[in-house]
């Protein structure tokens, strides 16, 4: 099986954005959410913006505060031993797996295309910060049509953790808020587009303190706001490109075999790839088949090298036919897509 990367990749870049905040650069596009409205492909993109500094020994990190509707810029020294400074996206409390600080401030923000291809960005956010759970900023949306109706859910950062929040639109101009469905810590929730014996069912993605590891469960819902009945799906492999962590990719998509979920995995050494799972038509919670090796892998240069190289994570995908348009992030920097085969996929997978 070899995907067939678009010429036009990256699709999207961070050049290709205007921040939104003065004094600012976009240092991130990535990780969009997808869907098919009226005549064209919406791109749902996380943006990623950073304030720019200009002195080495000051890294800057901000806040939106939903209160007073104000984006504070908070200033640190590298030389402050309360802080480790080591990696370049969060600020960690010197000593503590816990970040104190995000050094970007990410939200959603449309593009659009009539090909799939070639896409125009909308000039302001579609989704911003707007309470106490997203002051660090909006990442990593999907979205799931059912009936006439868009759900959009994403992962809402905050002092109090990263959870899962979602809004509903019918026209990408006007958004209701729903709130918070799944509290922190969890992320990487993809609900499916369809009932299935009377219940909505949705893949999440908790990341366990005490004992435990960050797997994919299974919830169930009457109404999309209210989740239960959480069930272990499955989990890390070891000696697998999926041992370390694994997560949601895109919505999952029906087929005469069951459903297949495209979801990423990640190595040891933050490698991230996107594989597949089989799940039964009626009964999602029994696990048919999984992919023994990746569908789709770093290996062009703008998924190797970026703001954090070795990545390909998917939030969305378009399936017609035996065709999947998975679109991608690529290195947390850019957006991509990579057409393979529903078939040869689906073969791939091994009990």
């Amino acid at each position: 099986m070899t995907p067939y990367r678009y010429e036009e990749n990256p699709l999207i870049t961070p050049e290709d954005v205007k921040p939104y905040h003065e004094n600012f650069e976009v240092i991130g596009a990535f990780n969009a959410g997808i869907a098919e409205f009226k005549d064209e492909v919406i791109m749902l993109l996380r943006v990623a913006e950073r304030p720019i500094s200009g002195e080495h020994d000051v890294i800057k990190a901000p806040i939106y505060h939903p209160d007073k509707k104000e984006l504070e810029v908070k200033e640190l020294y590298r030389t402050d031993e309360r802080y480790d400074f080591s990696d370049p996206r969060v600020i960690r409390k010197s000593g503590s797996e816990q970040f104190a600080y995000l050094t970007s401030l990410s939200y959603l923000r449309i593009a659009r295309s009539k090909d799939g291809r070639n896409f125009t960005v909308d000039p302001e956010p579609f989704i911003y910060p707007s309470t106490a759970h997203e002051i660090f900023g909006l990442e990593d949306p999907r979205i799931t049509q059912i009936g006439e109706e868009y759900y959009i859910y994403f992962t809402a950062v905050s002092p109090m953790g990263a959870g899962e929040a979602m809004v509903r639109t019918s026209d990408f101009i006007n958004v209701e808020h729903l709130g918070m469905i799944f509290a922190p810590e969890n992320k990487d929730v993809a609900i499916f587009p369809e009932k299935i014996n009377g219940k909505y069912y949705a893949l999440h993605r908790p990341v366990p303190k005490s004992n435990g590891y960050p797997e994919v469960w299974l919830a169930e819902s009457d109404n999309l706001l209210y989740w239960g009945n959480h069930h272990h799906l499955f989990g890390l492999r070891e000696n697998h490109w999926d041992n370390a962590r694994i997560g949601g990719g895109a919505v999952p998509i029906k087929t005469e075999q069951g459903w297949l979920a495209l979801y990423h995995g990640a190595s040891d050494d933050n490698r991230y790839c996107m594989g597949g799972v089989l799940l039964d038509l009626n009964d999602p919670k029994k696990v048919i088949a999984r992919s023994e090796k990746p569908i789709l892998s770093p290996e062009a240069d703008y998924e190797q090298h970026g703001f954090f190289g070795n990545v390909v994570f998917s939030c969305g995908a378009i399936s017609h036919g035996d065709t999947i348009k998975m679109y991608y992030g690529a290195a947390d920097t850019s957006m991509a897509c990579a057409e393979i085969s529903l078939r040869e996929v689906l073969e791939s997978l091994k009990l």
